[in-house]
């Protein structure tokens, strides 16, 4: 009989750990506090339309096939996954830039922004290639217990880049600012300002452009309904509409969890939810880091989030749409240095039903537009209504349409809603940001010091944010927990 283990939240890490821990022939019971698993990931449906309520980007898709293989299954037994071409599209005030589905196209449309521009993108990319490798197969799959675990062959000639930041390094061989805003975008995922990333973190451009843009036919959502089938073929039990209390300790070791007012016994707890939130259901003498700690951490930002139903297509649009058309340094300070709500904002128009047909009714368009905002600001209706006039007014400029008139229906969610939903600390969108100081041993740890058999997994602690990271770490716990039991 194996030991009883619960897992608190649903979203990908939660399920990532629930799958592996049930593999190994743990009794796992999952507990979801929404009416829906998925966590940050949920799904959003009305009148035929779907939306991806939190990631959108399916990058890096060998972590998906690695993590389907665990099971000796395959990401085609449960969704179809169709390549972008374009990628994505990025809108400035003077010009569009195209990001095609390989590197010959890329390569030409850097050389129509700036002659010879190529020739220093595939050095730049090879570079990248070269540290996703690293990062991939050695870096991410430790669990970030010590800092030995950095020290490897292949790191120590590395280690220049982990001083080096990837602005300084782009900066150094791009001079035109347009090809410098696409190659600093890809690191935005990991939640910092590019001159605050170790450059060493470039192997998202390698993500980017070396393996592509991917959509699983009917949203992102897909691949958690394929991981809650997985976990239930695996005999894991979820629960949902089950908010935890508390968690139980006796004697310094877990004992279960309270859920809805009802006691639940478990030999070992793993926490998907949000990490601060976690360590508030225990004693204070249970929590491992102060309120200080987490108020000092950089975190990622939160986001304004538009969600919208169209009864027409849309011109001039791909399925992923960045708009870099005002100044990224002030609002990247608006978000870190100088928190407040921003002057004239960067954002992000996504537009499923461009390439399938599944998210909106014929002739009409899904629309999910996110504005990057800091965390903990105060969050009102009128303010968000003053930022969709403002987004607005430039999308339509941009892509030479008028769109209000054409609106159906439109939800919006923000900082407030990020802490109602999901126990967001200061209403963070992404977790923590992976910068120097918060990268691999020095993010808070998977296993806590404080209380035998209680563990994390997820966005703030390792690997860091990110759905790949995510699912990464929910198999690095639970190999913590295979070698501790």
């Amino acid at each position: 009989m194996g030991k009883d283990c619960i897992v608190i939240g649903s979203g990908f890490s939660s399920l990532s750990a629930a799958c592996y821990l049930a593999k190994d022939g743990f009794n796992v019971t999952l507990f979801e506090k929404n009416d829906s698993v998925g966590g940050r990931a949920s799904q959003f449906t009305k009148d035929g339309f779907t939306f991806d309520m939190g990631p959108s980007w399916y990058w890096m898709p060998d972590i998906f096939d690695k993590f389907f293989s665990d099971f000796n299954k395959q990401t085609s037994d449960y969704y179809q996954l169709d390549k972008l071409d374009p990628a994505y599209k990025i809108f400035f005030a003077d010009d569009i830039i195209t990001i095609g589905d390989t590197m010959e196209k890329i390569c030409e449309e850097f050389e129509r922004i700036e002659k010879g521009s190529s020739i220093a993108l595939k050095k730049f990319i090879d570079k990248a290639q070269e540290n996703y490798d690293i990062a991939i197969n050695k870096i991410v799959l430790r669990p970030g217990l010590s800092p030995l675990e950095l020290v490897t062959k292949e790191t120590i000639l590395k280690v220049d880049q982990f001083f080096k930041t990837i602005s300084s390094q782009v900066r150094k061989s791009f001079k035109n600012p347009k090809l410098v805003s696409t190659l600093e975008f890809p690191v935005l995922f990991l939640g910092a300002k590019p001159s605050n990333t170790p450059s060493f973190y470039n192997f998202m451009n390698f993500a980017d452009f070396g393996l592509g843009t991917w959509h699983p036919k009917g949203g992102m959502y897909q691949v958690i309904k394929a991981m809650q089938q997985l976990a239930q073929e695996l005999g894991v039990t979820i629960h949902t509409n089950s908010a935890i209390d508390n968690i139980n300790v006796e004697h310094g070791q877990v004992k279960g969890v309270s859920c809805n007012g009802k006691f639940h016994r478990a030999d070992m707890v793993i926490s998907g939810a949000d990490y601060h939130h976690t360590e508030q259901l225990l004693e204070d003498k249970f929590r491992q880091y102060s309120a200080s700690y987490w108020d000092k951490k950089v975190f990622a930002p939160s986001s304004l989030l538009f969600y919208i139903g169209f009864d027409t297509k849309l011109k001039n649009v791909e399925h992923h749409n960045l708009f870099f058309d005002t100044d990224f340094e002030l609002h990247a300070q608006e978000i870190y240095d100088d928190p407040k709500w921003p002057t004239s904002p960067l954002f992000y128009a996504n537009f499923p039903s461009v390439t399938d047909a599944t998210m909106a009714p014929e002739n009409n368009e899904a629309g999910f537009f996110l504005v990057p905002i800091a965390t903990n600001l105060i969050d009102t209706q009128e303010l968000r209504d003053q930022y969709f006039d403002m987004i607005m007014d430039r999308f339509e400029q941009r892509t030479g349409q008028k769109i209000r008139n054409n609106i159906i229906f439109k939800k919006t969610f923000c900082v407030k809603d990020f802490i109602e939903r999901y126990n967001s600390y200061k209403g963070n969108a992404y977790g923590m940001a992976n910068t120097l100081t918060q990268t691999a041993f020095l993010r808070p740890s998977l296993k806590s010091k404080k209380v035998k058999n209680l563990y994390f997994t997820g966005q703030l602690t390792v690997p860091g944010p990110g759905v790949p990271p995510a699912l990464i770490s929910g198999k690095l716990v639970s190999e913590l927990i295979r070698t501790n039991n």
